[in-house]
């Protein structure tokens, strides 16, 4: 069982920089890929960004490529995701997922856990 808490979503103005936390318990944490999705109002659940079990591998949709960075601290039992240069649209509801045991860094479509979701509003 992975219990994951988001943090670090709110607003701020295009152009800026917001940082989100990812906090996960239960001893299998090491052990699982990682992802992040977003989800606007009246859209799906869009995948944004992955990262492999080991850390090795990640994964970002062509909307944040180069804007977004995935990144995992283990001994934390935290999965982290920094986000520049914002836009606009990246205006949405961000969840923090449970890909897959022993996964890449891609998702597989059906995450194990999800968290409860941390807004994020980019003003123009």
């Amino acid at each position: 069982q992975v219990h994951l808490v988001e943090s670090g979503g709110g607003l701020v103005q295009a152009g800026g920089s917001l940082k989100l936390s990812c906090a996960a318990s239960g001893r299998t944490f090491s052990s699982y890929s990682m992802g992040w999705w977003s989800q606007a109002p009246g859209k799906e659940r869009d995948f944004v960004a992955g990262i492999s079990w080991s850390g090795a591998s990640t994964y970002y949709a062509d909307s944040v490529k180069g804007r977004f960075a995935i990144s995992r601290d283990n001994a934390k039992n935290t999965v982290y995701l920094q986000m520049n240069s914002l836009k606009p649209e990246d205006t949405a509801v961000y969840y923090c997922a449970a890909e897959s045991p022993y996964g890449g860094s891609r998702s597989t479509g059906r995450p194990h856990y999800w968290g409860q979701g941390t807004q994020v509003t980019v003003s123009s």
